[in-house]
């Protein structure tokens, strides 16, 4: 008697060979998406606050300048919170935050209001899942195809944020802005079930083995839960600090988010709409550059593991001081083909930098410290980047213009480029405490 020819696997055994990693990154893109919510507002409103309460701009930009910071500042204290008491609590957190400080723009009146939600609450919670978080996951449950799940985790944040811009815009034009501020709101919370279900804090924790992992890299082991998160998150800043390697990072990382966070996503829609372009064209097309930055990160991601991530740095840094040099001259009523041409590439370009930079983290610095070190080096990202969401405020208010902030900023992006050069080519790891 002859056996049946071999049929199709069984549906559990082809479930089986789906990494639970994959279901993690996958909650976790989600996750960063929806609190990029929030982060999509700031530039689409504010025209309307200033409109409603006679607020300036510069006043304005301080509270995103408070937001972009704390985005930045919680996130290494975030990682080590992680580290402690698990990711899934510390997001659940970060998500219930962002809800409660956006929901509460609706009832604010004065500026000091706005600069406790807008910037305070929303700061903290973003910044609890900021880039820490996907250093954090990459880490733990990725030893094969750490930078791709990089760039593909980077590109949901940032991604996020830009594609979001055209509804929050069709909303505040249409119906307020306190209903963009709502919806906002309500895209953070909707993720929240799907954290509580699926996400997972170390492959250990499911009795598995990072994707990939062999005995020469097996991933960092679960951190134990002792000592104080406050204290290990400084105590890798003060050995981090010591190296010369750190400082470049830091350095090129906060004229990165001087360069997008801080000075486009903030102040591309009133600098457009200075030339006569609607509010919903100028979103429409950041939301364009938000679709490219998919394209641009994963190719980073996928570049990461080939290429010297010193070498892809030095190349997105110049790359973007030719676009914002070019900028002044791009903006008008219309959009015109040199316009999409900047937006394509800028596109490329926005977040590309992220999966470089913390695979340096992560081979200076050790899988299991990385993801802190990185926290820091992003930290510097959102101090650059609330620099430059007031002082180009302020430039506005007194030259009239933006025109001197895309010149300095295209100018950062040169010394940007060098630093990123001057990284040693091979790695030497430090020991972090």
């Amino acid at each position: 008697m002859t056996s049946p020819p071999p049929g199709p696997a069984p549906a559990v055994d082809r479930a089986q060979k789906v990494h639970y990693a994959w279901i993690v990154a996958a909650v976790a893109f989600v996750t960063l998406v929806g609190a990029a919510a929030f982060r999509s507002v700031p530039g689409v409103l504010i025209e309307p606050l200033h409109d409603e309460f006679g607020w300036s701009h510069g006043l304005i930009g301080s509270a995103v300048s408070l937001n972009l910071m704390l985005f930045g500042l919680i996130s290494p204290f975030a990682a080590a919170l992680m580290d402690r008491f698990g990711v899934r609590p510390v997001v659940t957190f970060a998500l219930l935050m962002v809800a409660v400080g956006s929901g509460l723009t609706v009832f604010m009146t004065e500026p000091w209001q706005l600069i406790l939600t807008w910037g305070l609450l929303v700061g903290v919670g973003t910044g609890s899942m900021s880039m820490a978080f996907v250093a954090t996951v990459t880490s733990r449950w990725f030893v094969a195809r750490r930078g791709l799940v990089s760039g593909i985790l980077t590109a949901g944040n940032a991604t996020g944020q830009l594609i979001f811009l055209p509804v929050v815009a069709w909303f505040a034009t249409h119906h307020g802005w306190r209903t963009a501020a709502l919806l906002a709101s309500a895209a953070a919370l909707a993720v929240v079930p799907l954290v509580l279900a699926f996400l997972r804090n170390h492959p250990a924790d499911l009795g598995l083995k990072a994707l990939g992992a062999t005995d020469a890299d097996p991933g960092p082991p679960p951190h134990q839960q002792v000592g104080s998160s406050a204290g290990r998150a400084l105590g890798v800043l003060r050995d981090a600090a010591r190296t010369r390697t750190f400082w470049l990072l830091a350095g090129g990382f906060a004229i990165c988010g001087m360069t997008t966070n801080g000075l486009i996503a903030t102040h591309f829609v009133p600098a457009s709409h200075d030339h006569g372009m609607p509010a919903t064209t100028a979103a429409s097309l950041l939301a364009v550059v938000g679709i490219f930055d998919v394209v641009g990160t994963i190719a980073s991601g996928w570049l990461t593991d080939k290429v010297d991530p010193r070498l892809l740095l030095v190349g997105y840094y110049a790359l973007r001081g030719v676009g914002l040099m070019t900028l002044p001259a791009l903006l008008s009523p219309h959009v015109h083909p040199s316009m999409w041409v900047f937006i394509i590439v800028y596109g490329l370009d926005w977040v590309a930098t992220v999966p470089p930079t913390v695979a340096i983290c992560r081979e200076w610095f050790g899988a299991a410290s990385g993801p802190i070190v990185f926290g820091w080096v992003f930290a510097s990202h959102q101090v650059g980047a609330a620099i430059a969401a007031t002082g180009a405020g302020i430039v506005r208010d007194v030259t009239g213009g933006y025109d001197p902030a895309f010149y300095a900023a295209a100018g950062l992006c040169v010394l940007a480029a060098a630093m990123s050069y001057a990284i040693r080519r091979t790695p030497q790891p430090v020991a972090i405490g």
